[in-house]
């Protein structure tokens, strides 16, 4: 099983940055994939952003390329999701989520085993 905490959200103003951390514990993180979903208020959960286990892949979601930034420190368990010029649209509930080693649709939701509680990032305007 794989525990994953996620911590860094809050309020902020349309332009601002944020940065969240997830802190992942019960394997070997560098042995996992890891990646970051989002859940708006009435929306359906959407992909954000992933980096393979080998942290030579990452993706982005369109709505949020150029802007947003994922990476890893195998030595802290940890995975980062820098956020800048943030906008109202990106506001919502954000998870962060692993799988072991490698992963094939890594923008569908069902193909992740392990998930965070959420962090919740509000955008004002």
């Amino acid at each position: 099983q794989v525990q994953l905490v996620e911590s860094g959200g809050g309020l902020v103003q349309a332009g601002d940055s944020l940065r969240l951390s997830c802190a992942a514990s019960g394997r070997t993180f560098s042995r996992l994939t890891m990646g970051w979903f989002r859940q708006a208020p009435g929306k359906e959960r959407e992909f954000v952003a992933f980096m393979s286990w080998k942290s030579s892949t990452t993706s982005y979601a369109d709505s949020v390329k150029g802007r947003f930034t994922i990476s890893r420190d195998n030595a802290k368990n940890t995975v980062y999701l820098q956020m800048n010029s943030l906008k109202p649209e990106d506001s919502a509930v954000y998870y962060c989520v692993a799988e072991w080693m490698g992963i094939e649709s890594y923008s569908s939701s069902i193909s992740w085993d392990y998930w965070g509680q959420g962090t919740q990032v509000t955008v004002s305007s």
